[in-house]
């Protein structure tokens, strides 16, 4: 197959191209590198059956050729890029999805949509099954990320309704790993940069709120799945395995050996006081479910930003 991938330099966009590629597809990466990094495709640069594509996707997408399937993975995706661009995040989670879903349809590709557990909001019901429809504030700082994922995923159920587009959902749960950028504001990768760096550890609230953390490797092969095996409506990915963020700081400091001190902030606004997904729907239809222990996903993560802030 020929495949499509925007956001291909991102975290998970570069993994995903990884994986596609070691399927013996063909895969075209996009991006415009506007959160993503040229680095993170270094290693495809030559690879024969890698072609990269630099375009913003919120305007039209043009490939010649055939193209069998788009998995849309462009957005800013962590609180700090979308706070500091709130413009582009709505346009590409709108704009966006409607380039490449129109893309989709005439080529008649299949097409995946990376949403994400933010679609819940502030959750009212633990764990997430897809069921629930979520509880989110619109016109909150975060709602420029929540909605447009929120929009998104209507846009492409509309194309499967309206057009027979052959469609797919995965909302994202919180996912890490090597290639996540240092000062992407997510929990896992400002942890472990102010652990090695012997910083505070900025724990926001009184650390109680929950989450949960999936190893890259582990949501990736379940994205896999659900783009070749999975159905229409939304499945969620993720580690149902649930911390508090005091927990996760604490194992954080106690793998890379680090004497940093934990430093309490105020709590962002909507900031979601617990996120666990419901992944029966995944084990059931797709026989996945998440395989790495986050001691061993922390370990292969801590070692890559060992490496990134030493060069």
């Amino acid at each position: 197959m020929r495949l499509l991938v925007t956001g291909a330099a991102g975290f998970l966009g570069s993994h995903l191209c990884d994986c596609l590629l070691a399927l013996g597809h063909t895969v075209v990466g996009m991006d415009n590198y506007t959160t993503g990094s040229p680095a993170n495709l270094a290693h495809l640069v030559h690879h024969p059956a890698f072609q990269f594509v630099r375009h913003d996707v919120t305007t039209y997408i043009e490939l010649e050729g055939p193209v069998n399937g788009v998995l849309h993975f462009a957005s800013p995706a962590s609180p700090v890029d979308y706070l500091e661009m709130p413009i582009q995040t709505l346009k590409v989670g709108s704009l966006g999805t409607h380039k490449a879903l129109g893309l989709a349809r005439a080529k008649g590709a299949r097409f995946l949509l990376a949403s994400t557990s933010e679609v819940y909001g502030d959750p009212l019901v633990h764990p997430q099954p897809e069921t629930y429809w979520g509880n989110v504030n619109p016109v909150g700082p975060r709602g420029v990320y929540d909605e447009a994922k929120r929009f998104a995923e209507a846009m492409a159920m509309a194309y499967h309704r309206f057009h027979g587009l052959d469609t797919r959902i995965v909302r994202i749960f919180n996912t890490f790993g090597p290639r996540m950028r240092p000062n992407d504001g997510r929990v896992v990768s400002n942890f472990i940069v102010q652990a090695l760096r012997g910083e505070p550890l900025t724990v926001y609230g009184d650390g109680t709120q929950t989450r949960s953390f999936c190893y890259v490797d582990d949501l990736i092969e379940g994205v896999k799945r659900v783009f070749f095996d999975g159905p229409p409506d939304p499945i969620n990915l993720g580690n149902p395995g649930e911390y508090t963020v005091r927990d996760l700081a604490e194992v954080i400091l106690r793998l890379t050996d680090s004497r940093s001190k934990i430093a309490m902030r105020p709590l962002p606004v909507d900031d979601p006081r617990v996120r666990q997904p419901d992944i029966t729907r995944a084990r059931t239809l797709l026989g996945w479910e998440p395989a790495v222990p986050l001691d061993h996903g922390l370990m292969r993560t801590i070692d890559y930003f060992r490496k990134v802030l030493t060069t």
